[in-house]
């Protein structure tokens, strides 16, 4: 795929925008980020980054709730949202002559979502219905990425449920929405984001026409979420009435993502030395020469990587059965991280990492949504969309030493390690 020139601007009121022309296909991506994830919702209402994303498909002060749904699918376009740590995306993929149909949508519900008690109602239940199927009726539900947070991290922004409690959000109420709306879907607090077949010209008259009017607010100042890391190795238990085995996660820090990119770069490619594929690490020692487990993986974000700023988590998770211990996984992972540190990777195993990582981006950015979420996504958390195609080549310049110092930096006396046990009793 070839590198396609970036536009970047903003707007009088503080909008960035991100133009990525490609006339490959007759298809256009438009996406906005705000700078909002779950880290930054209040205390005491856990869970409302997620919720406040429900609310922006409810409708608008000049469009009917379920408008936005018809407007895009009857242009035979998708559209969705998520809710990451430091983040909400929003977007809509259709073909290029609806270019307009996605920036008069995105900017109506910027401008003033329908924001009704009946609609945060109706959403609370939508939300609590979610967590049901994915988290609390699930076998390994929220696991790691709820359930480690709290064992590795102390403060509330790093450390609570960004699913959210249930009672938190019944408790949610319109004036928390209207204050977090107010807060942080400012104009200036946000980048939008067009990929595909469009001429910057049209573009650029098209988003003055429907984002330029939007009133202009101050974005909220940005917060630090920094921490120390645990000093001696911290645990905490966990027990799945719906897990068949027990499991463990054991979450480390990782280098800053923002400020030291090469030194978290060189951690994820230490997570594919240690389990990414059959021939991996882990794989060989845990799962074929000693089987301690039936299932290892390892990975550098609990949402994958280049979702949040610092403080990010670098994981390892184990399924076992009832007899291995958590310390015989543990001892293992250990001892493999110690012979990484002291022995670095061969030159075979970094190629066949740093490969891998090459082909996938490539193949994900060729994809027009993937490649759309991602500018957006580089240009709120490093200031560089242009950064989303420089990450193959600053991958393959990763050492073999620089995997070793990962490996070294993941010390048993500065961890969380997490128990999951499967609930006793007649099944």
């Amino acid at each position: 795929m070839a590198v396609p020139e970036l536009t970047r601007f903003t707007l009088d009121n503080g909008l960035r925008v991100v133009l990525a022309p490609d006339a490959g296909a007759p298809v256009v991506g438009v996406s906005v980020h705000y700078d909002v994830g779950f880290r930054s919702e209040p205390e005491g209402r856990t869970g409302f980054a997620h919720l406040f994303e429900h609310l922006m498909f409810q409708g608008s002060e000049s469009l009917e709730k379920l408008a936005h749904f018809r407007h895009v699918q009857s242009s035979g376009g998708t559209f969705n949202g998520s809710t990451h740590p430091d983040y909400t995306d929003y977007f809509e993929v259709l073909p290029a002559a609806a270019l307009e149909r996605a920036l008069f949508l995105e900017a109506d519900r910027m401008r003033a979502p329908k924001l009704t008690q009946e609609n945060l109602s109706n959403q609370i239940d939508v939300v609590k219905e979610e967590i049901r199927l994915n988290v609390l009726n699930r076998p390994y539900g929220g696991f790691p990425w709820i359930l480690l947070p709290p064992v590795l991290y102390q403060t509330f922004a790093n450390a609570h449920n960004g699913y959210g409690d249930f009672v938190d959000l019944e408790q949610a109420s319109l004036d928390d929405c209207a204050a977090f709306f107010d807060t942080f879907y400012a104009p200036a607090n946000a980048v939008l984001t067009v990929a595909g077949d469009f001429t910057v010209e049209r573009a650029r008259e098209l988003i003055d026409r429907h984002f330029g009017d939007v009133p202009a607010r101050p974005a909220p100042p940005r917060r630090s979420f920094a921490e120390p890391a645990p000093v001696g190795e911290v645990r905490g238990e966990h027990t799945d009435p719906h897990a068949p085995m027990p499991a463990l996660a054991v979450g480390y820090r990782m280098p800053d993502p923002i400020n030291d990119l090469d030194g978290y770069l060189a951690n994820l490619v230490l997570a594919g030395i240690l389990s990414d594929g059959d021939g991996s690490r882990l794989q060989q020692r845990l799962v074929h020469r000693e089987p301690l487990v039936t299932d290892i993986g390892a990975g550098a974000g609990l949402f994958g990587p280049f979702e949040a700023r610092d403080p990010d988590t670098f994981s390892i998770t184990a399924v076992h059965t009832p007899d291995v211990t958590p310390e015989q996984v543990l001892a293992a992972i250990d001892d493999e991280l110690e012979k990484l540190a002291s022995t670095p990777p061969t030159a075979e195993e970094l190629l066949k990492v740093t490969a891998r990582w090459a082909a996938s981006l490539h193949s994900e950015h060729d994809r027009l949504v993937s490649r759309t979420l991602a500018l957006g996504s580089f240009e709120l958390l490093y200031g560089d969309a242009g950064l989303v195609y420089q990450l193959a080549d600053r991958m393959a310049a990763v050492t073999a030493e620089d995997v070793a110092a990962a490996a070294k930096a993941l010390r048993p006396d500065s961890r969380a390690v997490l128990v999951v046990h499967p609930e006793q009793g007649d099944k």
